[in-house]
């Protein structure tokens, strides 16, 4: 960041009182930019004993899968969010259940929260940002073309729970994306 967005004036990197890390402070007005990390959030979409997955088309990972997730808008809860996005990239009406993984990606600045979801119908169509959309059982969940790691992770979990007898409803899975987890 160079300028400040709110008079327009040149920023610097400094530490403010009363704050323990390093901000941009308009040199002018004195305004603290504070820059967070970005919440995505998704679903995992359920329609009897298989999982709505969406092919990617646009950038970053064009062409492999992933389930259907974006960022959080202003205004917006992560659950309504997470149902637009379904909505969105695989024309999917879903009703949100319980929040079921949390992932920090700290190295690309993001958390990722993806929810337990049923389908309404087994409706579905490739939105804007999809070149394709379908359900997979887990035999047919293309492993090695997912998009991203979080996705890859959630999924994972999401098996060992459903093989284990079933979810856990107040338990939330985390963890900690590593920038050695990339996907190549």
């Amino acid at each position: 960041m160079n300028y400040c967005s709110s008079c327009g004036s040149n920023v610097r990197l400094q530490i403010p009182p009363d704050d323990t890390r390093m901000r941009h402070v308009c040199e002018q007005c004195g305004e603290i930019h504070y820059r967070n990390p970005r919440n995505v959030v998704g679903t995992i979409p359920i329609w009897e004993n298989q999982i709505l997955l969406c092919r990617r088309a646009i950038a970053p990972r064009h062409g492999y899968w992933t389930l259907p997730a974006g960022f959080l808008e202003v205004g917006e809860s992560t659950e309504h969010g997470a149902a637009r996005e379904t909505l969105e990239e695989a024309g999917a009406l879903v009703d949100i259940g319980p929040l079921f993984s949390l992932l920090n990606v700290a190295h690309v600045e993001q958390v990722h929260l993806f929810y337990l979801a049923h389908m309404r119908t087994p409706h579905f169509e490739a939105g804007t940002e999809s070149l394709e959309v379908g359900l997979f059982t887990e035999a047919q969940i293309p492993w090695s073309e997912l998009a991203f790691p979080t996705v890859k992770q959630t999924l994972q979990w999401y098996f060992e729970d459903l093989h284990a007898g079933g979810f856990h409803h107040g338990r939330t899975r985390s963890r900690d994306i590593l920038p050695s987890e990339r996907i190549e």
